[in-house]
């Protein structure tokens, strides 16, 4: 029986595999997707209904090309599409002056010209009424910031794929995959496939695909919660924007209220090391007292009543970095893996700088930083 061939395969359709095939078949490439889940399945870190999308990036200013390039893409696709993707709200940072929210959001404003204020405690409780800041606070205000309404995004990725000719298949499973030549073959529970090139972008699964790279990627389970204000209107985005939280408590996000999520609020730094099969999926109570009682501590009135709590992946790099790269024996695969948490908004420039690597070998972006060479030297 004669096999299966793609110029390209992708194997992950989460965001950055999705993101990934509606690049390269928007280049006129054969692109085969492959997901071992259905659609909008919530075993990984690309559920839910929204994501925060931010500019003025603590984590180092290296990103802010990037995601000033990733503003432009999903701009794009929201037209080509019809769909609305992006809500810019603006954006608040909160913390001591010597925060690393603090530090690094303004390192990355100054370097790369982007407007900000920088709030005192006093004046930041003016300018957002719901927020009960210590007197030792500050707020940086961005006004780029945003929400990115998650499963549209993803709606949207794959829809323009296969208006482009790209075929996304779902419930394939993916054994493995080797070197065939100057192409690979991959392997998978219904047969093998064929490809040119491989992508892999398998999000906490990354560590098995990826097994003979030595990846040190760990997984955590991480908590969400949807709450309902005492008053909405208090909450609504034209008064809060998103935040982001350096706290005695922990590290926090969250969003203005919407009508289908009410207000939405995460833990950022700190979650149970897991596998994507061991992850336990139930909340307890002790948990949801805990992420309320800090939401209510510094936005009074957030929380009357819980609506839904939800668990998610993070798969986290020793230095919360993300690595993208070809791999260093076999250049007919490139990856990307290790989004720590905050890579959602990147997915529609990291799937081009994928495409770029796959097809030309090296991308014009400024993805250098986020090497897999520099996690292979510090093991």
């Amino acid at each position: 029986m004669r096999e299966e061939r793609a110029t390209v395969i992708v194997i992950g359709l989460g965001i950055m595999g999705s993101a990934t095939a509606w690049a390269l078949a928007r280049r006129g490439v054969r692109v085969l997707g492959l997901e071992q889940y259905a659609p909008f399945h919530a075993l990984g870190s690309s559920h839910g209904k929204t994501r925060i999308i931010r500019e003025a990036y603590f984590e180092s200013p290296e990103y802010v090309p990037l995601v000033q390039r990733a503003y432009e893409l999903w701009d794009e696709l929201g037209e080509r599409t019809g769909r609305r993707l992006l809500r810019v709200t603006g954006g608040v940072s909160i913390g001591r002056l010597d925060s690393p929210f603090i530090v690094g959001a303004r390192e990355s404003a100054q370097r790369h010209g982007l407007a900000h204020e920088l709030l005192d405690a006093q004046e930041a409780r003016k300018r957002f009424p719901v927020l009960a800041l210590p007197d030792d606070f500050v707020a940086l205000v961005e006004g780029r910031a945003g929400i990115l309404f998650a499963e549209e995004c993803w709606r949207a990725f794959c829809e323009d794929a296969v208006r482009h000719g790209a075929e996304l298949r779902f419930g394939v499973r993916v054994h493995g995959f080797a070197p065939d030549g100057e192409g690979m073959t991959v392997e998978t529970e219904s047969g093998r496939l064929r490809a040119d090139r491989v992508v892999v972008t398998a999000g906490p699964w990354s560590t098995t695909l990826l097994a003979d790279l030595g990846l040190p990627l760990e997984v955590r389970r991480v908590l969400v919660v949807h709450v309902q204000p005492d008053d909405p209107t208090r909450f609504r985005p034209e008064v809060l924007p998103i935040f982001i939280m350096d706290v005695p408590e922990g590290e926090y996000y969250g969003f203005p209220f919407l009508p289908d999520q009410g207000v939405k609020f995460g833990r950022h730094d700190d979650g149970e090391v897991c596998t994507p099969e061991s992850v336990r999926r139930t909340v307890t109570d002790d948990e949801v007292r805990w992420m309320t009682g800090v939401l209510e501590r510094y936005l009074p009135g957030a929380a009357r009543e819980v609506l839904m709590t939800v668990t998610c992946l993070y798969t986290m790099t020793p230095d919360s970095h993300f690595v993208i790269d070809r791999h260093p024996e076999w250049p007919q695969v490139v990856f990307a893996a290790g989004f720590s948490g905050h890579g959602f908004k990147f997915a529609s420039v990291m799937g081009e700088a994928l495409a770029d690597l796959a097809l030309e070998g090296a991308s014009r972006l400024p993805i250098g930083f986020l090497s897999f060479r520099r996690l292979a030297k510090a093991q």
